[in-house]
């Protein structure tokens, strides 16, 4: 898949937390992660400067600061194209593991439907659980859409898997319906 963007600046977060109570540090490093940004060591993070992580990055410096922490945001886009390519080579590394996690779970999903089906329970309540994991899956799909910025090669693949999974559990559905009302394709 071809680049989405090219972005040559870069938030830097310097960001240190009291060690107690660790709860506080936990936090923050969750929400870091959860909007995929990327960790350069101890306490120092960036994510692209662009406006889909302006929201996530508020929220982490002010579970920081809530914290009794000390922030320091540095605008930066480094010496050259090449540190610039670094950093999108790096945060679309990290990106590439996230799909590759997605496509795992993907296939898990396809699995537990294959089960389901060759034990044969076609109940409402399995359906449910099962339409759940497909949700999930769907926020999570978008999730790692909006933060994939550069476009790492797995996206593509995890949105044709993710087709292949609402395809899936449209045919469990299916013969949840036909068990249940005791159909073999019959006129509704």
């Amino acid at each position: 898949m071809a680049k989405k963007e090219t972005v040559s600046r870069w938030l830097v977060l310097v960001i240190k937390v009291p060690a107690e109570p660790t709860r506080h540090r936990v936090a923050v490093w969750r929400e870091l992660r959860k909007i995929g940004a990327l960790s350069l060591g101890q306490g120092v993070w960036a994510a692209p400067d662009v406006p889909v992580f302006a929201d996530g990055v508020a929220r982490a410096l002010a579970l920081a600061e809530q914290a009794g922490g000390q922030v320091v945001t540095l605008n930066a886009s480094g010496r050259g194209p090449e540190d610039a390519d670094r950093f999108q080579s790096l945060f679309t590394a990290e990106r590439s593991a996230d799909w590759t996690e997605f496509l795992a779970d993907c296939g898990k999903f396809e699995q537990e439907l294959a089960k389901e089906i060759r034990i044969a329970k076609f109940t409402l309540a399995e359906l449910e659980e099962e339409e759940q994991s497909l949700d999930r899956l769907r926020r999570w799909h978008r999730d790692l859409t909006l933060r994939d910025v550069f476009g790492a090669p797995e996206a593509a693949e995890a949105a044709s898997r993710l087709k292949e999974c609402a395809a899936a559990c449209e045919d469990y559905a299916n013969r949840v319906f036909a068990a249940l009302h005791g159909t073999q394709g019959d006129a509704l």
